[in-house]
């Protein structure tokens, strides 16, 4: 039977278990031999990871084939109009290539969030508000390329889900064990 690790990656943590200068590793925070990331967030990118020991599993998980698909919650800096959440819902060309359709909203701040260390930056004139973008492809800082393209640059992302597993309360740093 397989393992699997869902894990709340904090900010500053790579997906991988050796840190790299100032960015901490997985091993500060998962001492489980044998598994390894189905994917990647970025160190600057919070959320939820899973972790497996499942080669096949773990290329389910991450191949873009599969359209396998995963919730975000983006903070972006404005308040983006109905023209912007139609671009994301179409397509957005990101110059080396044009993402395929994103299931796109506006949504209140998630009521299970927590602070983010260290907060992001705070500008008294400009406001910020929430999205909840679902993508099924993950290239490189994807929604992050996606929301500045259209007007709205992130300034913390966070990923809710992938396919069915979700965060379910847990705190950065927190993980639990599925049955696979």
């Amino acid at each position: 039977m397989a393992k699997i690790i869902l894990f709340n990656k904090p900010y500053g943590v790579l997906s991988q278990f050796t840190p790299e200068g100032r960015w901490q590793g997985l091993k500060d925070y998962l001492a489980i031999p044998g598994v390894y990331a189905a994917g990647r967030l970025d160190a600057d990118s919070e959320g939820l990871l899973i972790l497996t020991d499942d080669g096949a599993l773990q290329k389910r998980i991450a191949d873009p084939q599969h359209k396998l698909a995963k919730t975000y919650w983006v903070q972006v800096e404005g308040e983006p109009d109905n023209a912007a959440l139609d671009a994301l819902r179409k397509g957005v060309d990101l110059g080396d290539c044009t993402t395929r359709p994103a299931k796109a909203r506006r949504i209140a701040e998630p009521a299970a969030l927590w602070p983010r260390n260290p907060p992001i930056r705070f500008r008294k004139a400009i406001p910020t508000s929430w999205l909840e973008l679902t993508i099924a492809e993950g290239k490189n800082r994807q929604v992050r390329r996606m929301t500045a393209k259209v007007g709205y640059p992130t300034l913390r992302l966070i990923r809710a889900s992938i396919g069915d597993w979700k965060l379910d309360g847990l705190q950065p740093g927190e993980w639990k064990a599925l049955n696979g």
